[in-house]
């Protein structure tokens, strides 16, 4: 681990996984076990913010015991990514005909991706003989706006068939066969993939990591 702090993934996402191992960073997964609550009358930004901080704040109190007797903070970093079209949330598909309604919606138009990103660091309060955890946190919002090309239906339901689709936000996957359903990305593709990896560098690197000699 990073001699001056240890960094958390709360995530066990595959996609965000091999997005930070490609930074070259030593980092453990703790994925959040905590169910999504998702409070009313937010904007969809306002959401992946929420959920991202829902899914930090769980994480810092399964490793309450691991910070109050560690020497240097930990940094745990967590995510939640939207696929937003015509104001309605793209989740993931419940089955084959949802999957496939979702890209037909999705076919020859523009959508959304909103991912929230927040890094809280949590370190040993001192001063206090009954221990505790002092936190701080600053966080962030990616916007993207992909576009895919006219979809024939035939071709949706052979990618759908692939079972890709089916555990993924907005029924696609761009890091996978997906990609050959976009015609157009505006912003960042990592993204989309689920993890804005220049806003997770800024993100650690005001919360006090070094990442690529900064």
């Amino acid at each position: 681990m990073n001699q001056l702090n240890q960094l958390i993934l709360a995530s066990q996402s595959p996609r965000r996984i091999d997005l930070l191992t490609k930074l070259g960073v030593a980092f453990e997964v703790v994925p959040s076990d905590k169910e999504e609550v998702i409070p009313s009358g937010l904007s969809p930004e306002e959401v992946v913010l929420a959920i991202a901080e829902q899914k930090a704040e769980d994480v810092v109190a399964q490793l309450r015991n691991r910070i109050e007797s560690a020497a240097i903070p930990f940094l745990i970093l967590a995510a939640d990514t939207l696929v937003v079209f015509e104001g309605s949330l793209l989740g993931k598909p419940a089955d084959r005909k949802e999957a496939i309604a979702m890209l037909e919606r999705l076919s020859g138009q523009t959508h959304m991706v909103h991912t929230g990103v927040v890094v809280f660091r949590a370190e040993k309060a001192t001063g206090s003989g009954n221990g505790g955890i002092k936190k701080s946190f600053v966080n962030t919002v990616e916007t993207s706006y992909v576009t895919f090309r006219p979809l024939l239906r035939s071709e949706i339901e052979a990618y759908v068939d692939t079972k890709e689709p089916m555990d993924k936000a907005g029924a696609y996957a761009l890091q996978g066969i997906g990609a050959a359903l976009v015609s157009k990305i505006d912003g960042s593709d990592s993204n989309v993939i689920g993890l804005p990896v220049a806003r997770a560098v800024d993100l650690l690197r005001r919360s006090g990591m070094s990442i690529l000699g900064i």
